[in-house]
Parts: C-alpha cells; sequence; structure tokens
C-alpha cells in the first residue's frame, strides 16, 4: 500500500503563523490596564498642560492666560538655574552608583549564604522613606549638635549643609546611599543569569577575575546598564522630598532643582499655571531622556540577547 504525502499548503495560508488570529483574548484583557492608564496618567498630564495656559492661585476662580505662564517661566533666569541644578544630579549622582551598584552586584551574586545576609541587610536604606533619611542626615550633621560634635572630630564638625559646595556633596551622597542598594539588586540578578561555561572557557584559558570581569561580565551587563541608568537618570527628575527636607533648595539655591521650583512656585508663590509650565517641561525633558536610552538600548530583539 503506497503512503500517501500531506498536501502541501501554498499561497497565502502558508504565510500565517501559527496561533495567530488567537490575539483578540489577549487584547481584550489589556482593557482594564488602558483604562487605568487613561484615568491616572493621560488624564492628569492632559489636566497639568491645560492648567499651564491659565492662571490660578489654587484656591480661586481658574483664568485662561494664554501663553502668559510659559512667557513668564521661560524668561525667567531661575529656570535656567533649576535645569542646570537637576542635571548636576541626575549626572552625579549617576557617576556615583553606576560603578558602586555594578561592583556590589557582582559581589552578592555569588551564592555563599554570607551574601545573601549582607544583600538583605544591604537593602535596609531603600525600605526608609526619604524624608525621615533627609531627617536623619540632617540631625548628624548639624555643626553644634550632630554626629561631629558628639564625638569630638573637627573634620565631622564643618557646616556641610551651609556651604553651596558640601551642601551639593552631601546631597549626592544621600541619595546614593539611598538607591545604590536597589540597582545592586538589578545587577545582581543579571549576573546570575550569565551563563557559568563563559566563566569556565575563560578560566581554561588562563584569564583571571579582573580579565573575566571586563570581558565577560560588563559585555553582558550591557543593556542591564541601560535599563539601570535610565532609571536613575529619569528618576533624578523626581527628587523632592529629600531635598525639601535636608537643604530647602539651599544654600544660595544650590540644590532648588526643577522638581522643588515647582512647588516653591506653585505652593509658596501661589502661581499654579506657571507651576503647571514648569511641570510639563520636567515631563518633557524626562521623556526626551527615556527615548534616548531606549535608542541606546536598541530593539527588543536585540536586548533578548543578553546572557545568551
Amino acid at each position: 500500500m503506497t503512503a500517501v504525502a500531506p498536501p502541501v499548503v501554498t499561497g497565502a495560508r502558508a504565510a500565517i503563523p501559527q496561533g495567530a488570529g488567537r490575539s483578540g483574548p489577549v487584547a481584550w484583557m489589556a482593557i482594564p490596564a488602558l483604562v487605568l492608564f487613561g484615568a491616572f496618567g493621560i488624564l492628569p498630564l492632559l489636566g497639568v498642560l491645560f492648567l499651564s495656559f491659565t492662571q490660578w492661585d489654587g484656591i480661586g476662580a481658574i483664568h485662561p492666560a494664554g501663553l502668559t505662564s510659559w512667557r513668564a517661566e521661560l524668561s525667567d533666569p531661575g529656570l535656567l538655574h533649576a535645569l542646570w541644578v537637576t542635571f548636576k544630579i541626575m549626572f552625579f549622582s549617576w557617576l556615583v552608583q553606576t560603578p558602586l551598584s555594578i561592583l556590589i552586584g557582582v559581589f552578592l551574586a555569588g551564592h555563599q549564604r554570607y551574601r545573601e545576609f549582607l544583600a538583605a541587610l544591604f537593602f535596609i536604606p531603600l525600605l526608609l522613606s526619604s524624608a525621615a533619611i533627609a531627617i536623619a542626615y540632617k540631625a548628624l550633621l548639624d555643626p553644634n549638635f550632630g554626629l561631629g560634635a558628639g564625638l569630638g572630630f573637627p573634620l565631622l564638625s564643618q557646616d556641610w549643609l551651609g556651604d553651596t559646595t558640601l551642601a551639593f556633596g552631601v546631597l549626592i551622597f544621600i541619595v546614593s546611599w539611598q538607591f545604590i542598594p536597589f540597582h545592586s539588586l538589578i545587577y545582581q540578578g543579571a549576573v546570575r543569569q550569565i551563563p557559568a561555561s563563559l566563566y569556565e572557557a575563560a578560566q581554561l584559558d588562563g584569564a583571571g577575575r579582573i580579565r573575566q570581569f571586563f570581558s565577560i561580565t560588563m559585555p553582558q551587563l550591557k543593556y542591564t546598564i541601560i535599563t539601570s541608568s535610565t532609571l536613575m537618570v529619569v528618576g533624578s527628575l523626581t527628587f523632592f522630598d529629600l531635598i525639601f527636607v535636608l537643604t530647602a533648595g539651599g544654600p544660595a539655591d544650590a540644590t532648588r532643582n526643577l522638581a522643588l521650583d515647582m512647588y516653591i512656585t506653585g505652593f509658596q508663590g501661589n502661581q499654579m499655571g506657571t507651576a503647571n509650565a514648569i511641570a510639563v517641561i520636567l515631563v518633557l525633558v524626562g521623556l526626551a531622556l527615556a527615548l534616548l536610552f531606549r535608542r541606546l538600548g536598541g530593539d527588543a530583539s536585540e536586548s533578548q540577547l543578553e546572557g545568551a
């Protein structure tokens, strides 16, 4: 008996991938998420954009004002200063956090039990609120009643929050101290996804730990570095409570970033229209930076090759 070969499917039917046409239920499942995103994401942004074209003191009636708030804000030299401070915080916090996070993440990626304990202990700063951290550091750095005066160390008794350079350095230190654990956790997970066979082959070739780090670990962490950097950079745009409690933007506006400038303009100056214009600028800067890092990261198919 001769076996009959299965029919060959040609034409348009052959080009249809398996599972095509089954995305209907998946699309319906995304509707609740889209509704929530529209209600709590898109609508508030549209409201902020609308208020930026008005004059409002936060209590009385809202009056349309056209481009008055935008002209006032764009002509204010304080905007450029707040932008400069924001980008300084962004750059220096990234410069400190990235290498330390990578090194700590690589160290914690080991499977020794004591490293798991250190990882849990090291994660504690991220569990504290920024306001509480600012209050604690403000008390510790007080030149008269702080840690330096209590221990009798003249070096620690400086006017840390009264000098422009020292205040900015303290801010970068506290930000890094609080958020390095989070990014270390990201790098720890990424390092554990790197195949052990790569390190075994490198050991057979005589490569030491330092050579393995720069030749295997760092290239494999390329997209993780981009992801972590995106979170650092975009997140640094929203620093408010820490700066407000620690320095209130001082001394001499040395730590007055865009987020704090928006609060001072709106809630202390009662200029909600101008404050909403600053908020729109803040959103545009964050969106531009996020798109830039996404472009650096390449497409999704390329990023999936990490660790392969």
